[in-house]
């Protein structure tokens, strides 16, 4: 496996500059996840690594060596799409020995069954060998669009979106199986997505990509807790992070429009580091309704989700979103009393919604 470099990169298509002076590293063995809406780069970004697209200006590299110049078929990367490109008329076992039958690799049949054969253990897809592919159900073609791509042992694994087409159960299961699949392999993987939850549970670290930049790049953790950006404060956690109006007055926290009220001193902030307007960040895990709560608002919507609820709260003209474990017996209109964890929330300025001051920092 290798380590991937991107240095300065940016493409352009005409007027859009679909990447501008975009740098991280990979590291070797890493399951990297790159995240951001539709039109952010993202699939740019695979199509630059692999030489489908040839960047305007800056390199990528290869364990520290630059690659611009070498053509996709000598790069050694495998490209897993969103669509499964298998080809139809073939057998499963055809399928996956394609790349092995490539001229540039001149596999004998024997060492071609060999591994086809420990792909498809893997990948609990044995039982399908003989199988056309036009036959396969969709989280079938997926695995085997994956196993043609670790069949050869690649140095670098490309995924484009891979469980965006499939169904809500289906991609938990394979959201699993490709994160066990690459710690066992310790193969380096580079996987884009729109799905937040995707980039959390499968990811080493996060790179945030937006409208063609990065602007953060972290462990789970990291992107999670330590937002740099309200944008990706708001693109991580499900219910979105509620983000509300503040400003000090007096040594205290004034939530806009509101009676809430939070003494500086007690968060941990300095007040002089914090202009006099910002917006705070907090989760809705930590809005937390209870009798003893400090706070009081008004229950204006409840949503049951079994596991847990949302409970939307007004206060003032400020809506805070909450979520509650299991069920409960808050009712739509009702008052109710919460707290807020303190030390969880997050500051941010108001305008450029950059990260200005957070307690645990």
């Amino acid at each position: 496996m290798s380590s991937v470099t991107l240095q300065k990169i940016t493409k352009r298509f005409k007027a859009v500059t679909a990447l501008d002076d975009v740098s991280y590293d990979i590291h070797d063995g890493e399951f990297f996840v790159l995240l951001g809406p539709t039109g952010a780069g993202k699939t740019t970004t695979l199509r630059v690594i692999a030489g489908l697209e040839k960047q305007d200006a800056g390199s990528v590299q290869f364990d520290g060596r630059i690659i611009d110049l070498l053509p996709p078929a000598e790069r050694d990367v495998a490209f897993v799409f969103q669509q499964y490109s298998l080809y139809p008329t073939m057998t499963v076992f055809d399928n996956l020995a394609f790349p092995l039958r490539s001229p540039m690799r001149k596999t004998p049949e024997a060492e071609i069954k060999r591994q086809v054969g420990e792909t498809a253990e893997i990948l609990r897809i044995s039982h399908l060998l003989q199988r056309k592919t036009a036959r396969l159900s969709g989280g079938e073609m997926q695995r085997v669009a994956i196993g043609r791509a670790i069949v050869r042992r690649p140095k670098v694994f490309l995924m484009d979106e891979p469980l965006s087409n499939l169904d809500a159960k289906l991609r938990e299961t394979l959201r699993l199986e490709l994160s066990h699949l690459q710690k066992t392999q310790k193969s380096t993987t580079l996987f884009v997505t729109h799905d937040q939850i995707e980039a959390l549970t499968m990811a080493d670290r996060i790179g945030v990509l937006r409208e063609g930049q990065i602007v953060q790049v972290g462990t789970p953790t990291d992107i999670y807790d330590r937002p740099e950006t309200t944008f990706v404060a708001q693109l991580v956690g499900s219910p979105k992070i509620n983000l509300l109006a503040a400003g000090r007055e007096d040594g205290m926290l004034v939530l806009d429009n509101s009676d809430l009220r939070l003494q500086l001193a007690t968060l941990g902030v300095d007040p002089g580091k914090l202009p006099a307007k910002f917006t705070i960040g907090v989760r809705p895990e930590d809005v937390q309704p209870g009798s003893s709560g400090d706070f009081t608002g008004q229950v204006s919507l409840v949503e049951p989700l079994g596991v847990e609820t949302l409970v939307h709260i007004e206060v003032g003209k400020q809506l805070i979103v909450s979520t509650v474990p299991g069920m409960t017996t808050l009712k739509l209109g009702s008052a109710v009393k919460f707290n807020i964890v303190r030390e969880r929330l997050h500051f941010f300025d108001p305008n450029s919604g950059i990260r200005i001051a957070a307690i645990r920092d």
